[in-house]
């Protein structure tokens, strides 16, 4: 039996405006590129430790 992929939504609320260039591509990476996008990902550690190095540029609407 195949399980469920868990998702999380993440919304950019802050601009990388002055902020490193990999701060600006790791938002671009998650999908984001615009303030109050939002981006459906599948959960994984790799996902999640691209959130935490922008966690002062993104929130994290909703895990599934």
């Amino acid at each position: 039996m195949a399980k469920a992929e868990t998702t999380v939504v993440v919304e950019q609320i802050g601009s990388p405006i002055r902020r490193e260039a990999s701060q600006r591509q790791t938002l671009i990476g998650l999908g984001l590129n615009k303030i109050r996008r939002r981006s459906t990902l599948v959960d994984t550690p790799s996902v999640r430790g691209m959130i935490d190095k922008v966690r002062h540029l993104v929130r994290v609407i909703d895990v599934k």
